[in-house]
């Protein structure tokens, strides 16, 4: 099992965004901090899921585990849905990518059970100001 934790940070909302991912699992230990410009925190959230499914497949993973503190991406997996027109193509897209997983699950964690992600995601604002 491939366990992929996300993270988004953002200095403003909107303002300049990165997202932090920590794979680990299936002899894999990776840690990626990218700076995605400007943006408010829910999209940036978006992007570190849909990021974190795209580094799963890249790793030929089938059975992955999500773990995110974002309430609304971790709701809208599970429902399948988002009233908000604005998140639709990445819940979409995300969704996509689940399924090309043979199992796939997503959990809600608190931000102290994140802090890897989260060190991430504010590393590539900071880096980005440098």
């Amino acid at each position: 099992m491939l366990e992929v934790y996300i993270d988004a940070a953002s200095a403003g909302n909107p303002g300049p965004s990165g997202i932090g991912l920590f794979i680990k699992g299936e002899g894999h230990h990776l840690q990626i901090s990218e700076y995605i410009g400007q943006t408010n925190n829910h999209l940036a959230e978006f992007t570190a899921l849909l990021r974190g499914l795209e580094e799963a497949q890249k790793l030929g993973s089938t059975f992955v585990s999500v773990r995110s503190d974002s309430k609304i991406v971790v709701a809208s997996m599970e429902k399948e849905y988002v009233k908000n027109e604005e998140f639709k193509p990445y819940l979409e897209k995300a969704l996509t990518l689940a399924a090309s997983f043979d199992l796939f699950f997503i959990k809600w964690i608190p931000e102290a059970q994140n802090k890897a992600a989260d060190a991430l995601a504010r590393q590539a604002i900071h880096n980005q100001h440098k």
